[in-house]
């Protein structure tokens, strides 16, 4: 009988010596895998990991598209470090070197895949739309266009209009892929909004803007200057025709009138078009147009609401991007004869010359 239970002991250390020999060994298997770097192709791997993914799941994902090399050992290695309750559910991008430990350590740290979007300033929605429905993020076209001309969204999302134009913030977005075209416009507005927050903060004493007069005329600023320096200036000649009651006649308005009377974009403004009525046409209808023309940076909508002091009532351009101030007309026109009248003439004998 002692030696039965004598063997039965030894079959019982030697059972346990190959259990704990065959558990170190796939321990240090595991250690190995997950210190292993896998190189990646060089635009990287993206993978999509829904919402109740489990670890075995996710460890097969992740092999079949060749970010690890074993699915078996990253689910062990998964288990043994206790991860699987910080995996966190989204599309990642894994690039370069990365050991599958780091891989794990990137899902827990759901530092998801983002999209990048850049709409320069002084934009019309209809040239807004493209660069969204255009970017990686694949937004609808018709889903946008129908959105920017819904009354019930342009309300939730806080435009005081019922054209969103104006509220689409310029600036460089970043979104997740499950970004839809409502979360898309409503943080654009949102954008706006804050800047006119923080320009209202330090707005100038006597100015009494609404908000979407605010747009308005900083939309107008944007459209006429593209030097920063400017804006404030062109702001007060604004403010002070408005105060004067003398029309702005601002040839943005004109051409933004034209595209909405005509349906067609056109930079060339005809003798026609001045004297064409329309709420939009600063030339035919007195004070501010009933919206903004373009989507203004945060600068115009700080000019708007903060001008600088001055007694000018017009500008003219000098043709390279910067404009002269006058007080009066005498000195206006004599602005548009050196600058506008000569500059033409001297065109049309440079064209002439050139003709011979």
């Amino acid at each position: 009988m002692k030696k039965v239970l004598l063997a039965l002991l030894v079959l019982g250390v030697l059972a346990a010596a190959a259990a704990g020999g065959w558990y170190l060994r796939r321990e240090r298997r595991i250690t190995e895998f997950a210190a292993t770097p896998v190189t990646l192709p060089q635009e990287g791997i993206t993978v999509s990991v829904p919402n109740g993914t489990g670890p075995r799941t996710l460890a097969l994902m992740l092999a079949d598209a060749g970010v690890v090399t074993d699915p078996e050992l990253l689910y062990l290695f998964i288990r043994r470090e206790q991860a699987g309750p910080r995996l966190k559910a989204g599309e990642y991008l894994f690039e370069g070197t990365l050991t599958p430990a780091q891989v794990v350590e990137l899902l827990a740290s759901g530092k998801v895949k983002v999209y990048r979007f850049t709409v320069p300033e002084g934009l019309r929605v209809e040239e807004i739309l493209p660069i969204l429905a255009n970017s990686e993020l694949k937004l609808d076209p018709r889903k946008l266009e129908r959105l920017v001309a819904d009354p019930r969204f342009l309300r939730e999302a806080g435009v005081p209009a019922s054209s969103i134009e104006g509220f689409l913030y310029p600036d460089t977005y970043t979104f997740t892929r499950n970004a839809t075209e409502e979360r898309v416009l409503a943080r654009m507005v949102e954008r706006s909004l804050e800047e006119y927050r923080k320009a209202d903060a330090k707005r100038k004493a006597g100015v009494k803007l609404s908000l979407l007069e605010t747009f308005t005329l900083a939309s107008i600023v944007e459209k006429e200057t593209g030097q920063p320096q400017e804006r404030p200036r062109i702001a007060c000649v604004f403010h002070n025709r408005l105060r004067q009651g003398i029309k702005l006649q601002t040839d943005p308005t004109v051409i933004y009138a034209m595209k909405l009377l005509r349906g067609v974009y056109s930079k060339n403004i005809t003798k026609r078009d001045l004297e064409t009525p329309h709420p939009y046409n600063t030339y035919t209808t007195a004070g501010l147009p009933p919206g903004p023309i373009a989507n203004p940076g945060a600068a115009a909508i700080q000019a708007a609401l903060h001008p600088l002091d001055c007694e000018d009532l017009f500008f003219v351009s000098r043709n390279d991007g910067t404009h002269i101030f006058c007080p009066t007309l005498e000195c206006h026109n004599a602005a548009v004869q050196k600058w506008q009248v000569e500059f033409f003439r001297a065109k049309r004998r440079q064209r002439a010359g050139g003709a011979n």
